[in-house]
């Protein structure tokens, strides 16, 4: 297998974002390009059970605090991707972050910069460097809007009063002069405290630039020392800043994430990021022409509770013939904020609640039942059920079909759903095939979602999401061919 560091030098060298419209263009850049780079590491894992176990209880612990209002979540080496860009301009400074539509806030790590309990957490060799604020870097007022959504709304008198500005100026709205105050984020395994700035962002390879882009500068952090670019659904995300100055850009974004099947090998080609694809994206080359008329769309549904996450409606699942209904609260989202399926790019397994998970399950087992063994041992080792001993394909894996809201249905790649290995420790090694959806609990009052499709089931799909009317699109494609199509 190719190490990290190959793929990580590659995409750097590739550098990172391709303006498809060219920038003297009179009709400006119509969509932007960033190459995601996979953070899988094989040097941070033993062997496969290892790592599966790693990432099925990140994902478990991700999905447990998307049921708490701290905004961001757990995100690990292994099951999350990054994208890089420019920031400030005396010197311009490139950052590389996690990107996550789970999140709603763009923050990095600062010098001086402390990351408590971090050894493990990513390597060493290739984890950016904190970054040193350029001197046009400006810290974000206590009276600014941004200052009061990265404090969950709290009123910029409130701000202003923390931030020590004198009570006639606070009722004068004169506290120019006093900063942000500081903010905490909690994450699933992680934690960090920061203060808003303001500088210039910049798209490498290009000449869009965001003046007075908004982002979090963190001076010490627990668990986490990678930052993170939120694609979320709040102001102070990437697409929403984006699109105060560019709207074109701002109004949808898709990925399509290469098939890896955590093998190193396979992410030679970066996965492309697209921001504001228009409706028919062509090319006078026949062959480079990107289709754009095949997504099954479902309907966002709205969370007054949680308004930054991307929720949509799971209305069934079919396993082989055996089509199953989805629970009410997979469905829709009641007034507590309770229901509803998350689709998010920073968890990597896929979470049922406990009922649903346990007839899916029970369907898969009735089909897989004759002639494969259950692997009791490696369901033990790697926190994942149920799996099998398949060197002998003896049946059909079962189809699987996932249904969403507004009569979209998405038929899933059979390695988004069923991960095949060698069983390792024993005397004789064995073939085994493992369902990768996880039980997510029962959560029926937390006020968070029923369930979440995580990235490792986006394998292979343009997932696009389409701000502007409100609603998320999936299609098959070949991702690392969409990658050399659009670039």
């Amino acid at each position: 297998m190719a190490s990290f560091i190959f793929i990580f030098i590659y995409a750097y060298a590739f550098f990172l974002l391709i303006s498809v419209a060219s920038s003297s263009s009179s009709s400006s850049s119509k969509l932007l390009l960033f190459p995601l780079t996979h953070s899988l590491s094989n040097s941070e894992f033993n062997n496969t059970h290892h790592l599966l176990k790693s990432t099925t209880s990140r994902s478990a612990t991700r999905f447990l605090h998307h049921h708490n209002r701290q905004v961001s979540f757990a995100l690990s080496p292994g099951s999350d991707y990054t994208m890089s860009f420019s920031l400030g301009s005396a010197p311009k400074r490139t950052v590389t972050l996690y990107m996550d539509t789970g999140s709603d806030t763009v923050w990095l790590p600062c010098k001086p910069f402390t990351c408590i309990m971090c050894e493990g957490k990513s390597d060493p060799r290739t984890t950016p460097p904190p970054h040193n604020l350029s001197a046009s870097a400006a810290p974000i007022t206590c009276q600014s809007p941004a200052c009061s959504a990265v404090h969950s709304t709290l009123p910029t008198s409130d701000l202003c009063a923390m931030a020590r500005c004198p009570l006639e100026s606070i009722e004068m709205s004169e506290c120019h002069n006093y900063s942000c105050p500081s903010f905490y984020y909690a994450y699933g395994d992680g934690s960090f405290v920061a203060r808003l700035y303001a500088d210039n962002l910049q798209i490498p390879i290009s000449s869009l630039v965001i003046k007075n882009f908004t982002f979090g500068c963190a001076h010490e952090s627990l668990g986490e020392p990678i930052g993170v670019a939120g694609f979320g659904r709040g102001p102070l995300s990437l697409p929403a800043q984006l699109a105060g100055f560019y709207p074109h850009l701002g109004t949808q974004f898709s990925y399509c994430l290469v098939s890896h099947s955590f093998d190193t090998d396979r992410l030679r080609q970066p996965s492309p990021l697209i921001l504001g694809r228009v409706d028919s994206f062509g090319s006078e080359n026949k062959a480079k022409r990107v289709p754009t008329d095949d997504f099954a769309y479902t309907p966002m549904l709205e969370n007054s509770k949680h308004p930054y996450y991307y929720y949509v409606g799971l209305e069934a699942i079919t396993v082989g013939k055996q089509r199953l209904p989805a629970p009410e609260n997979m469905k829709t989202i009641d007034r507590k904020g309770n229901g509803g399926m998350v689709v998010d790019s920073g968890t990597t397994y896929s979470m049922l609640p406990k009922e649903f998970y346990n007839s899916v399950v029970s369907e898969f087992g009735k089909r897989m039942r004759s002639g494969h063994k259950r692997a009791k041992a490696v369901e033990e080792r790697t926190g994942l059920s149920p799996c099998y001993y398949v060197d002998r394909i003896q049946g059909v894996v079962p189809e699987m079909v996932l249904h969403f809201g507004g009569n979209s249905s998405v038929v899933m790649p059979r390695k988004n759903y069923f991960y095949e290995f060698m069983e390792e420790g024993g005397k004789v090694k064995r073939k085994v095939g493992c369902l990768m959806v996880m039980n997510g609990g029962y959560f029926p009052d937390s006020g968070g979602p029923a369930g979440l499709l995580g990235n490792y089931q986006q394998q292979g799909l343009e997932v696009v999401y389409d701000l502007l009317n409100k609603r998320v699109g999936f299609a098959r494609r070949k991702c690392a061919t969409l990658w050399d199509k659009l670039s």
